[in-house]
């Protein structure tokens, strides 16, 4: 019977230790994104709130602040779900320590009742008259393998004693430490919410002069989408010419059907394929950066009525950042856009990566060129001081979200 409730307490006790690991892996989960979000906030800082004297416009200020807010937003929110799952956590722990000490005091009984019991019978004439007595040597035999077992229940009965109460001291010490973590995760997520609201405060007094004059910053932003459509439409022209001129190098008839896709050599197909077993594990083109305008359609977040579409990424990054290869292959084209800066075309089979918005260029057409290799400086705009990566990716000339290929974007 006693060892039928020492197995149901062991079982009890390993469900709950398993449940305990998996929300400590859940906590390293979390963990590992707070960490992810507080270097977000920190790249968020360095590279769009460097310098207080930076001349911005109202528009970008307030593009800049949701950024931050966004960022901020889902910092507290994990912090929460952190400290919500050390609460549990921290239940589990104190139910495990009732359990294992009802266990161990059971243990403790169980164990005195057979010292006791043992100390009767300590004597060594008893042991031997306890075999002597026996009717035949069978029976003699059974007493002393009996003899044998109780010893050896006696040794694992105080290793087990041993064992729970070391258990017992080290559930001690974990609580302690998640307790102290839980009020440092309260500590700073009180923190967090404190500049989030003065954050808000900014925007909204930002925002408020913003909505009086709508229509000119409305205006700025169909502008620069006009802008945005011109470039892709000379992409568009450059691709388009680059596939015919490729194709009619290797030989090839151009058809409706082949008039915008590159046709590949055996090795160009390699590429094409290793580039895209790449796939959301590309490098980034420039070594820091964080995306502030992204892929796709979206409604202006301050004024509803205005509907943005980019064909790429902008990223921004260090003022003179250098602007690197995301992949291995060719420079396709290094290219002047009208109004603009300069723009490098890198082939890999029949997949391009865009560089656009380069002060200058450090590769020619034809150059063959490495994963990281530098192709570029980025511009710097003299009054701003901002340095903004336009970077596309196509297949052919079909656009794609430079998200869905680059690592963590």
């Amino acid at each position: 019977m006693k060892q039928f409730r020492f197995l149901l307490f062991f079982i009890a006790f390993l469900g709950l230790s398993m449940g305990t690991f998996g929300q400590s892996k859940k906590q390293r989960e979390l963990e590992e994104k707070r960490q992810a979000l507080l270097e977000e906030i920190e790249k968020i800082n360095a590279l769009l709130f460097k310098t207080k004297g930076e001349k911005k416009s109202v528009l970008a200020e307030v593009e800049d602040l949701d950024q931050r807010i966004a960022t901020r937003e889902n910092l507290i929110r994990v912090t929460n779900q952190q400290a919500n799952l050390l609460t549990r956590e921290i239940n589990a722990n104190l139910n495990n320590i009732d359990q294992l000490k009802t266990e161990l005091s059971q243990l403790k009984d169980d164990y005195a009742a057979m010292i006791q019991k043992s100390y009767k019978s300590r004597s060594q004439q008893s042991r031997v008259m306890f075999l002597l007595s026996s009717e035949n040597f069978l029976q003699a035999y059974k007493r002393l393998q009996y003899m044998k077992q109780y010893t050896k229940f006696r040794k694992r009965q105080g290793e087990e004693i041993k064992t729970k109460t070391t258990e017992l001291q080290r559930l001690n010490e974990a609580l302690i430490q998640q307790k102290k973590d839980k009020e440092k995760l309260i500590a700073e997520n009180k923190a967090e919410k404190r500049k989030l609201d003065e954050e808000k405060v900014a925007q909204q007094a930002l925002v408020a002069s913003l909505k009086k004059e709508e229509g000119k910053f409305a205006a700025q932003i169909r502008d620069k989408q006009k802008e945005a459509n011109r470039l892709e439409k000379e992409i568009e022209a450059l691709i388009k010419a680059a596939i015919a001129e490729s194709n009619k190098a290797a030989g090839n008839k151009t058809t409706a059907t082949t008039s915008n896709v590159f046709a590949l050599t055996p090795e160009a197909v390699e590429l094409a394929k290793d580039f895209k077993n790449n796939k959301g594990k590309l490098i980034w083109p420039v070594e820091k950066g964080k995306v502030i305008t992204p892929f796709g359609k979206r409604q202006h977040p301050q004024f509803p009525n205005v509907t943005e579409n980019h064909n790429g990424v902008e990223i921004i990054t260090e003022p003179n950042a250098q602007a690197r290869a995301v992949f291995e292959g060719e420079v396709m084209q290094v290219q002047q856009l009208k109004g603009a800066n300069k723009a490098v075309y890198i082939r890999h089979g029949n997949y391009i990566t865009i560089y656009n918005n380069l002060a200058t260029v450090l590769v020619k057409k034809g150059d063959k060129v490495k994963t990281k290799q530098p192709i570029g400086t980025v511009f710097t705009h003299p009054t701003t001081g901002r340095a903004v990566l336009k970077f596309f990716v196509y297949q052919n000339t079909q656009k794609m979200n430079p998200a869905d290929w680059i690592y963590k974007m």
